[in-house]
């Protein structure tokens, strides 16, 4: 019974310690800083392997990471402004959308949050 509870509450801090996501940095540019959020749905359920792509407003060079199972993301992008983009799936809109980054060295730009609706109750 006790190592029962040592293995949850060690597998309980192990996941508590990761970050959101998977880090992808696809472009040949130095990294110039980080975006981070979350994707979940109206009713606050995470939404996890959803593509998240950051596009540069100047170039319309594209940065590409997939969620975590928690819904989270981040993204290692140049300098820049960038437009966030989430995959959505079939009966998918949505409902609340992170506006323009701007993206300076070393800038960690958190809380980039997408929120999705199908239209049924819960959100899900």
């Amino acid at each position: 019974m006790k190592l029962r509870r040592f293995v949850l509450l060690m597998g309980m801090l192990a996941a508590g310690a990761c970050h959101p996501g998977p880090v992808i940095n696809t472009g040949g540019n130095t990294v110039g800083g980080t975006i981070a959020g979350i994707v979940s749905t109206d009713g606050k359920v995470a939404v996890p392997s959803r593509k998240v792509t950051a596009i540069n407003t100047a170039s319309g060079e594209k940065f590409e990471t997939t969620t975590g199972t928690n819904g989270g993301y981040t993204i290692k992008v140049p300098q820049g402004t960038y437009r966030l983009e989430v995959e959505l799936r079939e009966g998918e809109k949505i409902a609340r959308q992170p506006g323009e980054t701007k993206v300076q060295n070393s800038d960690l730009d958190p809380q980039r949050h997408f929120v999705l609706t199908t239209g049924r109750p819960g959100g899900g």
